[in-house]
């Protein structure tokens, strides 16, 4: 068994289901100080710790992953969630693809990088919590200033270790309209807000936000995900509340965005932002991603962008604004569903790809 295999199926071990994550970061933090980096942990919340770890000299090459998963299902698993069963080439469990292999590559990789004889360029771990609930841990680490700038930013989510060079933005919103409430054999003396919900739904549905498409991104999109209001079917409901998802391309402003929504919706809806981040493009003949590719990373193929966002939302600006790849062992089919598995055999070519392409930077 391989090195980055068997920390891999040690991190699957660990449950960190939306939390949890300082059991995680202990044993990796030990690794990474036995390997001559110098380790800050971040303490999110209690029991939510993530790490900062710096080795060598001079602006570093970022390598980031996320260390919390996401919740179990209702579904029963034929393979135990947390026991990193190995079977026929693959190895089971949450967390598997999205995304411990690539935390483990990039780790067992970085170990190995620091190992090496002559100039090397300089690194920087970051491993973050709450990712999967809006990057909440890398937007923490970045205002306590944990997180400097950097070369490049190379983001282990799973890609089956293709080169992605970037994703769409998020912009969530949640929008309320209040009313008046009265019993409901009487609702002309009520003001019905899932009346106005409804018509402030309508609006959202054609609103054009008003871009056109990017060449590799796609189009900005919009749609409706929750809505629900009233508490009982004989009252007059007073509030009434629907979830917005705006999915953004590159040079997408998304203050802009919120207000021309806003003005579409009129003063009577209310508009609560959840989450804010930025869409991610890298150039494809930039160096960074020739390196990752000459160290045998697949290439970006028809959809050259992850239909996911990543910490790179918040990370890559924090850096500098860098150029940032996705690439990791993990299968990108595979995130959040039951008897979620990793092709063993990609996350030993993930460690490959990453320590080759580290040694082609100059330092």
């Amino acid at each position: 068994m391989s090195d980055a295999l068997a920390l891999t199926r040690e991190l699957i071990g660990i449950d960190t289901v939306g939390g949890g994550e300082a059991a995680a970061a202990g044993p990796l933090a030990r690794r990474l100080e036995a390997a001559g980096f110098e380790v800050r942990a971040h303490e999110h919340a209690a029991g939510r710790t993530g790490l900062v770890a710096r080795w060598g000299s001079g602006l570093p090459v970022t390598l980031t992953g996320h260390l919390d998963t996401v919740p179990l299902g209702g579904q029963e698993w034929a393979h135990g969630p947390h026991a990193a069963e190995v079977d026929g080439g693959r190895l089971y469990g949450r967390g598997s693809s999205d995304m411990k292999a690539g935390v483990a590559a990039m780790v067992v990789a970085a170990e190995r990088h620091a190992a090496g004889h002559g100039p090397r360029v300089a690194l920087e771990l970051v491993l973050t919590v709450g990712e999967e609930t809006g990057c909440e841990g890398a937007i923490d680490m970045i205002a306590r200033g944990l997180v400097g700038r950097s070369r490049a930013l190379l983001v282990a989510e799973p890609t089956a270790n293709r080169v992605l060079l970037g994703h769409k933005g998020a912009l969530w919103l949640r929008m309320a309209v209040r009313g008046r409430t009265a019993h409901g054999s009487m609702p002309h003396l009520g003001d019905n807000a899932i009346y106005k919900l409804a018509r402030a739904i309508g609006r959202v549905e054609g609103f054009d936000p008003g871009v056109p498409a990017h060449a590799m991104l796609g189009a900005s999109t919009v749609n409706v995900g929750t809505a629900h209001g009233g508490i009982n079917v004989n009252s007059v409901p007073d509030l009434a509340e629907a979830t917005v998802d705006l999915r953004t391309i590159t040079g997408q402003d998304h203050a802009l965005l919120r207000e021309r929504l806003r003005a579409e919706l009129g003063a009577e809806t209310s508009l609560e932002v959840l989450i804010d981040l930025p869409a991610v493009w890298t150039d494809p003949e930039d160096p960074f991603v020739g390196a990752l590719l000459a160290a045998g990373a697949l290439p970006p193929g028809d959809r050259p962008a992850a239909s996911y966002f990543t910490d790179a939302s918040v990370l890559g600006p924090a850096c500098g604004g860098v150029p940032t790849v996705i690439c990791g062992p993990g299968e990108p089919e595979q995130a959040h569903v039951t008897d979620e598995f990793c092709e063993i055999s990609r996350i030993d070519e993930a460690v490959e790809i990453y320590t080759a392409a580290l040694a082609r930077i100059a330092p």
